[in-house]
Parts: C-alpha cells; sequence; structure tokens
C-alpha cells in the first residue's frame, strides 16, 4: 500500500480496527459462483445418480436429463427469486433453510403431481422423487452450514463486507455514520472520509473515523483499495463539487449513493436504496451485479476449460510451427489493462523474432513489418495468437467477451488512447475480453485513427451498459464470422 493511501497514519489514532489488505478480500461474486456450482452438482447429480424404480414412467431412460435438468433449472430460479443468493442471505442458516425448503416444496411437489397423470402408477416416481430430494437436501444443508460458518468469519475479518468510504465531514457525516454503526454494521465496512474543507467545518477525525485525504485523492484510492460503495455525505448547497465528484468518478467499477437521511425531500421507499434503515439515493450502480459476475465467471472457465480441451490439437501444431518456424520461446506475455485498471499479463503465441519483440507495445505492428515471423504473419491475420488467452480466462484476469485489453500505453496517431476519449478508463469497469461487441463490428485490427478508439471505447461501453449472458453468446457466435470478414492485425 503506498503512503499517500496509509489508511491509519501515525500522526492520527487508530480507534477502529484496521480493515484487511485489498489482497486478503474475499470475493462476493466468487463466493455467490461457487454456491451456484454447489447447487448444481448436489441438485443434478443427485437426479442422475439415483436408481429409477422400474415401472416408472421414465424408467426407460437410463437418466431422464430433460427432467433433472428443468428441476435443477427450477429450483436455482425460485432460490434467485428469493434473493437467496446474495451474501446477507447465505450468511443465515435460517434463511436459508426457508428457502430451500420453498424451492424443494414447489419444484418436487410439482413433479409428484404430474407423475399422477403421467404414470398408471406414480408409486415408483415418488420413490425415486424422495430419494432425489433428500440426497440433495442433504448435500445442500451440510454445504450450507459449511458456507454461513466460514462467512461469519469472513465477516467478523471485514473480508466480505462492502469497503465503504464516506465523501464530506462534519456533523452530517457523523451522523450519518451513526445511524449506519447503528443498523448496517455488518453489511459495510467504513474505512474514512474525503473532504476537502478544513478543519473548522471537517475536522480530520469523525466519529472513530479519519479523514483519509481530499476529493483529488479519491479515483487512485477506490481503485488501490477495491472499493465497493462510495457515499456522498455533502449539502444540497454543494451541488457542484458532488457533480465535480460524480463526473470523475462514473468510470470505476462501485456504487455511489448520495446519503438521504436529512434530505427534505421525500420520495417513495422504492426510490431509495437502504442500508440497515439508512436511507440513500442511487446514482451508479456497478455495470454487474454480483449475480451477473458470477454466472459470467461461470461462463467464461466453462467454455473456456471446454475451448482449450477442444482445441488442444491446434494449440499443439501452433506451439510446433512457432517453434520451428523462429528462436525463443512459443508463448509471449504482455502487460494490459485489466478489470480495475490493474495490470495483468496477456498470454500470445509469439508471432515476432525473439530480440525484435516490443513489449511495451508502443509500436504498433504494420503491414509487412519485418519483426513480425512467417509463422507469426499467419497467426496475426487469423487471430490464433490470441487463443492461449483462454489460460487468462481460466486465471479469472479475463473473460472470454469483453472490451478488449489494450497495451499499457496504447496510441493513436501518437496521442495516448485516454487522451482521445474522455471515459476511455470506463471500459475496466469490467474485466476485459478475448473478443468483444466492438471486435464483431468491424472495429479491429489495427487502431491508427482517432475516429478508430472513439467508435471502440462507444462499442465496449454499449456491452458494459447491455451486458447480459444471451448477449455474450450472440458476440462468441458472431465472432469466427467477423474473424473471416473484417481485417485483423497485421
Amino acid at each position: 500500500m503506498s503512503a499517500a493511501f496509509d489508511l491509519y497514519p501515525t500522526s492520527a489514532p487508530a480507534p477502529v480496527r484496521p480493515p484487511p489488505p485489498p489482497q486478503n478480500l474475499i470475493s462476493q461474486p466468487a463466493v455467490i459462483a461457487s454456491v451456484l456450482v454447489v447447487d448444481v452438482a448436489a441438485i443434478a447429480l443427485s437426479g442422475a445418480l439415483v436408481e429409477i424404480p422400474a415401472g416408472g414412467p421414465w424408467s426407460d431412460l437410463q437418466t431422464p436429463t430433460a427432467i433433472v435438468l428443468a428441476a435443477t433449472l427450477a429450483v436455482l430460479a425460485i432460490l434467485k427469486a428469493r434473493w437467496s443468493y446474495t451474501i446477507a442471505a447465505l450468511s443465515s442458516p435460517s434463511r436459508q433453510a426457508l428457502d430451500l425448503t420453498v424451492a424443494f416444496a414447489l419444484v418436487f411437489g410439482g413433479l409428484l403431481a404430474s407423475s399422477v397423470f403421467l404414470a398408471d402408477d406414480p408409486a415408483p416416481v415418488r420413490q425415486w422423487v424422495v430419494a432425489w430430494v433428500a440426497s440433495a437436501g442433504a448435500l445442500l444443508a451440510v454445504s450450507r452450514a459449511v458456507l454461513a460458518r466460514k462467512a461469519a468469519i469472513w465477516s467478523r475479518e471485514g473480508r466480505l463486507a462492502r469497503r465503504t468510504v464516506i465523501v464530506g465531514g462534519g456533523e452530517a457525516a457523523e451522523r450519518l455514520i451513526t445511524g449506519l454503526e447503528r443498523s448496517g454494521r455488518d453489511s459495510i465496512r467504513i474505512l474514512g472520509l474525503f473532504d476537502d474543507r478544513d478543519d473548522a467545518r471537517s475536522p480530520e477525525m469523525v466519529g472513530a473515523y479519519c479523514k483519509l485525504g481530499r476529493f483529488a485523492d479519491l479515483e487512485g484510492f477506490c481503485r488501490e483499495q477495491r472499493i465497493d460503495l462510495l457515499i456522498i455525505a455533502l449539502p444540497p448547497t454543494a451541488e457542484e463539487r458532488i457533480l465535480q465528484i460524480m463526473k470523475k468518478l462514473w468510470v470505476l467499477p462501485v456504487d455511489v449513493r448520495v446519503a438521504a437521511h436529512e434530505s427534505k425531500l421525500k420520495l417513495r421507499s422504492r426510490a431509495y436504496n437502504y442500508i440497515g434503515d439508512v436511507p440513500f439515493l442511487p446514482v451508479f450502480d456497478k455495470p454487474m451485479s454480483d449475480w451477473s459476475v458470477a454466472l459470467k465467471a461461470i461462463e467464461d472457465r466453462v467454455l473456456a476449460a471446454i475451448g482449450l480441451a477442444a482445441l488442444s490439437p491446434l494449440l499443439a501444431l501452433i506451439a510446433l510451427a512457432v517453434k520451428f518456424d523462429s528462436k525463443g520461446p512459443v508463448f509471449f506475455k504482455q502487460k494490459r489493462h485489466g478489470f480495475n485498471n490493474e495490470e495483468i499479463d496477456v498470454y500470445k503465441f509469439r508471432s515476432m523474432y525473439t530480440d525484435r519483440c516490443d513489449q511495451s507495445g508502443v509500436a504498433a505492428v504494420t503491414r509487412g513489418d519485418p519483426r513480425v515471423t512467417r509463422v507469426g504473419a499467419f497467426l496475426r491475420r487469423s487471430s490464433l495468437d490470441e487463443l492461449p488467452q483462454l489460460i487468462n480466462v481460466l486465471r479469472g484476469e479475463l473473460s472470454l467477451v469483453g472490451p478488449r485489453p489494450h497495451v499499457m500505453q496504447a496510441k493513436a496517431s501518437g496521442v495516448n488512447y485516454h487522451e482521445i476519449v474522455d471515459s476511455y478508463f470506463a471500459r475496466h469497469k469490467v474485466k476485459p475480453g478475448i473478443t468483444g461487441w466492438a471486435q464483431v463490428n468491424g472495429w479491429r485490427g489495427e487502431t491508427d485513427t482517432m475516429e478508430k478508439v472513439e467508435q471502440r471505447v462507444a462499442h465496449d461501453l454499449f456491452y458494459i451498459d447491455n451486458w447480459s449472458m444471451l448477449f455474450d453468446l450472440r458476440i462468441l457466435a458472431m465472432t469466427p464470422l467477423s474473424l473471416v470478414t473484417t481485417k485483423n492485425a497485421y
């Protein structure tokens, strides 16, 4: 952690326990994704492995695949509709017991009822369903009990709570903190406050929390400390400052809320978000909810694993071709911007001579570039050099679909990308991808003009604002055709 963002400077007291460093945090979407995988395994595998009694309506099948799949998806849908896949719900054993009971009763009760119309003797079906419910229920009960225990430990350690900073100070911030500590203490972890005002109106300590910096420090702090929630607690008269803050922070993957506990404007209850019983007006949301991030992570890893397995013979042939064509390693690693502007190493098949490789990527490859090998020229034209990025997907650094990760010092017409488009860094509110909406719409290959950069960013932001799993699958389906019909890298 840099000295500029020391959470508790030595000159100030540390009345609250310091929060864990970012590298020790437990990802909420990762927890939810793990629960989803366990649920699918417990329900689907139990249904598939429980022996089907002879004489049942599906006894002619080794495994009633369609019935098992439909029942599993129905249980997951009901649990999601009941907001069971949230950290608060997963931390409560009683809540989980109720949600699972409701989901099982509706799905398996419906299955039993339908068996009356599908078989002359529904008894064998009842035996199968009861055995299925018993085995799946036992597995889920154990997994939920273990998770609730772990979640309680992680929450006490501050590793699961939403990391929060407050913009503003003085008495208004103190009253806000009092309300949050009274009713929302378990769901958020306040790190401190930011304010430009002097000590008279905004002292260095507000309640038990320190002032961590000024407004100019917010963006860097939020990125470095992986802030989840930013609360603006400034008076309505500070409208200009609020607008300046929002303009700067909308590119970050954080939720931004305006405290409404002292607002004279009274809206309907559904207009507010609540932490405990403290109301807030939503300003910006993360582009994807924890559920969506978890779903996308599962989609990415499953498809990437399938892709690597299916393409392994092709990958081996390409590796041999690269090795025999020129001396040096098969793979090439290059620093790129990832999620939240974090640096990641992106893998590619090496397409240049080893002594001419450009780690920075500043010198863009052009037609007939002497740095590119014979095999490398083919790989770049066909985009086959990108296939090792499936490894990045398995490692959780990339998604299959998302904004393409550009090199750190990418330029067009001699100007850095982020200087061409003000909203450039908003692309990093989600994980970058191997392919994306910009690429399948023809904005791939060399970015030698400002228009190409602007169009890429515009398409990337459209994708972020309109993400869905079906949208991802649509882009994946369009990618092979786009490789043939549009220009790739030289």
